[in-house]
């Protein structure tokens, strides 16, 4: 049994790369040691639970009844500090993602970032998907890596078809995840353009991961079910 590390802002994370991977990492037997700043329970992205706009754009059904799930669960209910993520206490790290205002708490912490760079370092395995990968790349792990992550042109996409009813909503910085990524990763990796085409937990055949020794990357909430089984597969 793995104990695998997933901190976590205080708010907006995305629902569907935290419920599914948790859903799928301990259906699998193993522990998930959720972890915000200061030990705060947090609390997803609503806009994700009730539908982005007139209902729509938000989360899938099976990851918002697995986050329904999530939040009864104890782990999530009392999770540790961001001191949890320290190798020597846990067997993998997951970095999900979220785009809303308030995951700039978890984007932005240096101390969150000096400890992503030695769970690196200690060559155990790291997953992180979509807005994730700027953590990884905001600690300067990402030098010697291949990498994807949320494409500018999903980003792009995403901000044109809602910025008339919720302005900046999908930017949470001026520049795209992907642009930053770029300039401190190996190399990047784009993957395959769609906007619809989703993995789900019996098909991985829409989705798009890339695995670079003990790290694996992918671009956005339709490779969750993918990144989570493919992180199970490194830990054995």
């Amino acid at each position: 049994m793995a104990r695998i590390v997933m901190p976590l802002p205080d708010t907006d994370f995305d629902v569907t790369e935290v419920s599914v991977p948790w859903k799928i990492f301990s259906r699998e037997g193993h522990d998930v040691i959720f972890a915000t700043e200061s030990g705060a329970t947090p609390a997803a992205d609503p806009k994700l639970l009730d539908g982005v706009i007139f209902g729509a754009l938000g989360a899938e059904p099976e990851p918002k009844a697995f986050y329904r799930e999530l939040e009864n669960a104890d782990a999530f209910v009392h999770p540790k500090t961001w001191d949890a993520v320290d190798p020597d206490r846990a067997d993998a790290l997951f970095l999900p993602g979220g785009h809303a205002p308030g995951m700039r708490q978890y984007l932005g912490s240096e101390a969150l970032q000096k400890r992503v760079a030695k769970f690196f370092a200690s060559k155990k395995p790291v997953a992180a998907i979509c807005h994730g990968v700027l953590v990884a790349a905001r600690a300067g792990a990402l030098k010697d890596h291949v990498t994807t992550c949320l494409p500018a042109y999903m980003e792009r996409s995403a901000y044109w078809l809602t910025a008339w009813k919720l302005g900046r909503y999908y930017r949470t910085y001026d520049t795209y995840v992907e642009a930053e990524v770029r300039a401190g990763c190996k190399k990047f990796e784009r993957g395959p353009i769609h906007l619809f085409s989703r993995g789900t937990d019996a098909s991985d055949a829409d989705a798009f991961v890339v695995a670079d020794g003990h790290y694996l990357s992918a671009r956005w909430p339709g490779d969750a079910y993918a990144i989570a089984k493919r992180l199970l597969a490194l830990l054995g």
